[in-house]
């Protein structure tokens, strides 16, 4: 297939940290690679084709392979030293902390 792809993802905010989860069935932590760049977190990753059996007759073929790429953009600033991901049982969480001072604010119309 080698097509782009386009993986399930939950992104939340609470208590001051962003949570990103991605779904990456199949795939090792190896495939993936997290970025953050001007407010923007991206995810990217490959996903291997398994081969073909031969002299198999598929019914149904569902699995998806091949390039992908996810970019979130974060209302506010996070602290780069404070982001952990894991990857686990083909979820990825990445925990992002917001910058102090980064609060929001209600501002008054007059």
């Amino acid at each position: 297939m080698g097509e782009e792809w386009t993986p399930s993802v939950d992104l939340s905010e609470k208590e001051g940290k962003y949570t990103l989860k991605a779904e990456l069935p199949g795939m090792t932590k190896d495939d993936i690679s997290v970025t953050y760049e001007d407010g923007v977190v991206t995810i990217t990753g490959k996903k291997e084709s398994k081969k073909e059996e031969e002299g198999a007759d598929y019914y149904v073929r569902e699995s998806r392979y091949g390039s992908f790429s996810r970019s979130f953009r974060l209302p506010t600033a996070i602290d780069e030293t404070k982001v952990d991901a894991q990857f686990k049982d083909g979820v990825l969480t990445v925990f992002m902390t917001k910058k102090e001072g980064e609060k929001t604010r209600k501002i008054d119309i007059k």
